[in-house]
Order: C-alpha cells, then structure tokens, then sequence
C-alpha cells in the first residue's frame, strides 16, 4: 500500500508542477509514445532474461505491491512454533515431530501459524529442515551447512529478480530517448506544415524522454530497491530458521535456541528479549 502511496504522490508532484507552469495534462497522453516505449522496454526485458526471470519479476512486484513483506507478526509466529517444535521434541523425542511434518497444514501445532503454512518456500524451508534430524540421516554439526545452500540458492533466485528491474531502470532513459528520435524523424517529415504543426510533433516526441526518465527514476529504480529490502527480509527469516534449528539440534534449550533466531532478525521486526519471555509463556497453550 505504501508503494501505491508513493506512486501516488510521483505522479501528482509531477502533474501539478506541469499544471502550474500552465501545461494541460492531456498533452502528456501521446499513446504513439507509450506504445513505442513499451514495446521497447518489454523487448529488452526477453532478450535479457527467460520466462522463469520475467515470471518472477512479476511476482516479486505484485508481492511489494500487496504490502507482502516480512512483518512484525511474522517473526513473532516463527518464534512462537519454534519454540513450540523444540519443546515437543525435548520431551518427547525428534520421532515426535514426524507427523508435524509430513502433513504440516493439518498438523495441530503448524496450523496454528498461518504466516508459515501460508508461505510454500518459508513451510517447505522449515520442514527441510526437520526431516533430516528426525531421520537420523545428517549430525547436528553437519545441518547447518545443507540448510546454508538451500539459503543461498534462494537468494540468488531472488536476486534475479532485482537485476532484472535494475536493468530496465538503467535503460529507460535511454529507450525514452530512442522513441523521442522516433518522433524527430517523423517531425523531420512534415516540417513543412507550419510551426504549430512542428511543435505539436516535437512536444510529442519529447513526452518519449519524458516518460523514460520519469519511470526510471520515479517508479522501476524506487520499486527495485523495495523489492531489494523486502528480500533481505525474507532472507533473514530463513536464516533465522536455520540457525535456531541449528542450535536446538547441537543441544540450546528451546528458549536458547529461539533467542539465537531472535538475534537473526532486524530488531524493529522482533520482541525484545523480555517480550519474547511472555510470548513464549502463553505458546502451546
């Protein structure tokens, strides 16, 4: 929603400037220009990427858009079914967490937080995780360094995506510039039409650099550098998984082990330490 907002007050400054320096807001609507910036733009994007980039492109703005970025519920959920997790395995055995994990939507502890079992990459992350230990498959020792490539691999996924937008906010002032030409060269051609005709075709094609610059610098770098912040949170949060994993499997108690991926997350993301106490008092419950 702030995204939106923000987007929102790039195009009313801009408009109202225009306005006051007396230029008509229909002026800008050059649909000649749209067209060829566009086709430009979507152009690059194919030749510099592949379906799979594109797709999630689209899918790390839609999610920014939504206001889908790690929150302060989030990380109290994964603090609460962690400690949850390793209480139920403290007592009754890794063996116990079994079933937990097979099915986590239907498990009575996993169901509890939506804000997990909602998200398929922080669920399938986290059970990952667990299979191994209760499998008896992989050492304690030797757990964080599997759980670190799946973090990495997701992280150059992510990455992407970023590129991906950065590329395209680095080149649409030059491609707004490139329909601009496009515009001279038909101006060129009915110079002899009369002046008014000349500079209505001018400050149409003019609206091609505009609209480059414009969604370079006011719209695709802003929204990159949303999605950026927005993935380093989500990274965090995986690595906060991994190493509360990690420290309950080589022997923290549970309280331990959740501080350790308490002290992983940014700090306006998380209880304090005493919060935290009384958060976990009431899980299980």
């Amino acid at each position: 929603m702030l995204l939106i907002i923000g987007y929102i007050i790039v195009i009313a400054g801009g408009l109202i400037g225009f306005m006051m320096a007396g230029g008509h807001p229909g002026s800008l609507l050059v649909p000649s220009e749209f067209v060829s910036l566009g086709g430009l733009t979507l152009g690059m994007m194919v030749i510099a990427s592949s379906p799979a980039g594109i797709k999630g492109l689209i899918g790390s703005v839609m999610s920014v858009l939504k206001g889908g970025y790690v929150s302060k519920k989030d990380t109290e959920e994964l603090l609460k079914l962690l400690y949850e997790i390793f209480n139920t395995a403290r007592r009754n055995g890794l063996i116990a967490l079994e079933d937990h994990v097979l099915d986590p939507k239907k498990s009575a502890i996993f169901s509890k937080y939506m804000t997990l079992t909602g998200n398929h990459n922080r669920l399938e992350f986290l059970c990952n995780g667990l299979k191994p230990l209760i499998d008896g498959r992989i050492k304690p020792d030797q757990l964080e360094g599997l759980m670190q490539v799946t973090v990495d691999s997701n992280d150059h996924e992510l990455s992407e995506s970023i590129h991906l937008l950065q590329l395209v906010g680095d080149s649409l002032p030059g491609l707004g510039i490139i329909a601009a030409v496009l515009g001279i060269i038909h101006t060129m051609a009915i110079v002899d039409s009369g002046a008014a005709m000349v500079g209505k075709s001018v400050a149409a094609a003019l609206t091609g650099t505009l609209l480059g610059v414009l969604g370079a610098y006011g719209f695709v770098n802003p929204t990159a550098a949303k999605v950026k912040a927005n993935n380093n949170l989500e990274s965090q949060y995986f690595i906060a998984v991994m190493k509360g994993l990690c420290g309950f499997a080589q022997g923290l108690n549970p309280v331990m082990a959740v501080e350790v991926a308490r002290r992983c997350l940014d700090h306006h993301l998380v209880p304090s330490a005493e919060q935290l106490e009384e958060i976990l008092k009431g899980a299980g419950k």
